[in-house]
């Protein structure tokens, strides 16, 4: 993203990953997308854990990926999106998952790639790299002001 502000960080284990991620959910405010990138087994599920945590959500949190989307009550709403199944822009259409981050929820997208073109420019990107068994690097990628 031009203009973007991003942190780069280096977890060491899946509870490192969940803490950084329910700092982000923490910090989530009604309206807020979270973008995720990264490899098939890189943790795009565990951050979508603990943005949940976070966010105060204690329901057992799943890949959406058969179903596409699932729904988390909490004091904000959260909106957790898989796109791994995705294979055209005309099943994106389908879907009209747009509509869900105007509204008074928060929103995890996990193959957020897949759909680049169509999210809001203040999403916060969070690109996840397999370094190996337990060690991940994380960018956390914010709209620049």
């Amino acid at each position: 993203m031009i203009g973007a502000m991003a942190r780069n960080l280096i977890s060491h284990s899946m509870e490192e990953t969940l803490d950084l991620a329910a700092e982000l959910g923490r910090n989530a405010a009604p309206g807020s997308v979270f973008a995720l990138i990264g490899e098939l087994g890189a943790g795009k599920t565990i951050v979508a854990k603990g943005i949940a945590r976070g966010m105060g959500i204690t329901d057992e949190i799943t890949s959406p990926t058969f179903t596409l989307m699932e729904i988390y009550e909490g004091a904000v709403p959260l909106y957790h999106f898989d796109l791994y199944r995705i294979n055209s822009p005309d099943e994106l259409d389908q879907l009209f998952f747009e509509e869900y981050w105007e509204g008074d929820g928060i929103s995890v997208i996990e193959w957020a790639d897949r759909a680049l073109d169509r999210l809001p420019a203040s999403r916060i990107t969070v690109t996840i790299g397999y370094m190996n068994e337990t060690s991940r690097s994380i960018t956390i990628e914010h709209p620049g002001d």
